[in-house]
């Protein structure tokens, strides 16, 4: 018989793989990044830039992907 905590441990690992790969399906932007941010004019960090196509501080970015900015 198959233990109720096993169970719940391999329904959490499936729901967090689904999440993954949902995030890494999501296409990412393309081209040069800004080395200031589109909303606050704050500066970019130069590991966020190399990324590419990164238009946003992660705090601008953030609050535009709850959608509360544009």
């Amino acid at each position: 018989m198959v233990c109720p905590f096993d169970r719940a441990q391999a329904l959490e690992q499936r729901q967090r793989d689904q999440a993954i790969a949902a995030q890494l399906a999501k296409p990412r932007p393309i081209g040069p990044s800004r080395s200031a941010c589109l909303d606050c004019d704050g500066a970019i960090p130069s590991a966020r830039q190399a990324l590419g196509g990164i238009q946003r501080c992660v705090p601008c970015q953030t609050i535009f992907e709850k959608g509360d900015l544009r």
